[in-house]
């Protein structure tokens, strides 16, 4: 992206209500998750973007320490000052990590990026993770929803449950969760999608207080579901929850 694209995420992604159901949303499921592991070894945000989840992750998750990945100079040094944690730089296409030397992998839209190939992503993620340890993945739902939103932040790919539990099982991770999420406002999104330009601004921004607080609502609701065990049948965006076995 453009620098003044990652200033603007910079900026505005801690105040918007999607950013903030996204993260709470991983954060939980990979507390879960990581409570159950014995894998050893850090929490690597990987394609961390400018820092927003890594800060919400804070210095540690279940007692392992946090860390970035980032291609970007310009965002990575945007995420160090953000979240105050380390940043290595480096493509989640070939990471700069040893085999088997972290706890946990993180992954917040970046499959579906135009500059990452996500069956070598997904390989490098599994040789870099040890046994048991946890990946946690979110990734945009479904091919025929890709918008101008979508190539402005330079997203190529759009994934169906079905298709992206295939993806990521090819490797030899073994899928604990699968949900779809942001379901109660797909009606919205869809209707957003079917009439909005081609030439269209990024849907990332700043929301009126009311709006901002009604959409969070809704995916307090989803997150106290899929907490509970649900799997949401559709949405516009897809988590998966995955474990590298031995």
């Amino acid at each position: 992206m453009e620098r003044a694209e990652y200033e603007h995420m910079h900026a505005v992604e801690d105040r918007m209500w999607w950013y903030r159901g996204l993260r709470r949303l991983v954060a939980d499921q990979l507390a879960r998750a990581l409570s159950r592991s014995a894998a050893c070894g850090p929490v690597l945000d990987a394609g961390c973007g400018t820092g927003g989840m890594l800060r919400v992750l804070g210095l540690d998750v279940a007692g392992r320490p946090t860390i970035g990945l980032e291609y970007d100079p310009l965002a990575a040094g945007m995420a160090r000052t953000k979240a105050g944690r380390p940043v290595i730089s480096g493509s989640v296409n070939e990471m700069p990590l040893g085999d088997g030397t972290i706890g946990a992998y993180v992954s917040l839209d970046v499959l579906c990026h135009a500059n990452v190939e996500p069956a070598h992503a997904l390989k490098e993620a599994h040789r870099c993770l040890g046994p048991g340890a946890i990946a946690v993945f979110n990734l945009p739902a479904y091919s025929w929803m890709l918008s101008a939103h979508d190539r402005r932040v330079h997203n190529a790919r759009r994934f169906t449950r079905g298709e992206a539990r295939a993806l990521i099982a090819e490797p030899g991770f073994r899928i604990l969760r699968a949900s779809y999420w942001n379901t109660l406002l797909f009606p919205l999104m869809l209707l957003h999608r079917l009439v909005e330009r081609d030439d269209a601004e990024s849907d990332v921004r700043d929301y009126p207080r009311w709006l901002d607080a009604i959409f969070s609502t809704a995916l307090a609701i989803e997150r106290a579901a899929i907490g509970a065990g649900l799997s949401l049948p559709f949405g516009g965006s897809l988590m998966i929850v995955a474990v590298r076995d031995a």
